[in-house]
């Protein structure tokens, strides 16, 4: 079994944002074509899917980082904050897209509360299965990849 860290980040995020929806886990409410990611952006993410690639991120991070709760997430996912001549000071990203991700990922069942000491949020059993398929299904796509690369060096 592969660990999720022996996979490439971005190549899972891909995946695992694709398959969110598809399978409509995940849903962009209307108000998310038109507000910016945190204070330290200017305009809104111009990627029409960057909805469900913050979802799978953010559910890449509880993965890791569990239990964590929003505050740490808008850290994780803030950036600098230009003043123009002053100096630029870290500006956290925006709370709101993470809360409403989290709630759809608990809705989903594939996050849950922290039932220990520590608050925050955790994988649940169905959302550590899902994962590790989406990790199976990286690891698959690059054997493809590595098995074509290797047959047409056979072949000259």
């Amino acid at each position: 079994m592969r660990c999720i860290k022996d996979v490439d980040s971005a190549a899972l995020i891909k995946n695992l944002a694709e398959t969110l929806k598809n399978e409509k886990i995940l849903e962009m409410p209307d108000w998310a074509h038109y507000v910016k990611t945190g204070v330290s952006r200017e305009r809104p993410p111009e990627d029409p899917n960057w909805w469900y690639v913050r979802g799978a991120s953010i559910l890449r991070r509880i993965y890791l980082d569990g239990p964590i709760g929003t505050q740490r997430l808008r850290t994780y996912y803030g950036g600098r904050k230009n003043y123009g001549h002053g100096p630029s000071h870290f500006g956290k990203g925006g709370g709101k897209i993470i809360r409403t991700i989290l709630r759809q990922l608990e809705k989903a069942e594939l996050i849950k509360q922290s039932e220990t000491k520590k608050k925050g949020r955790v994988i649940s059993p169905k959302g550590q299965k899902f994962l590790d398929n989406a990790i199976m299904d990286v690891v698959r796509g690059k054997e493809k990849v590595a098995g074509n690369v290797s047959k047409k060096v056979e072949g000259f």
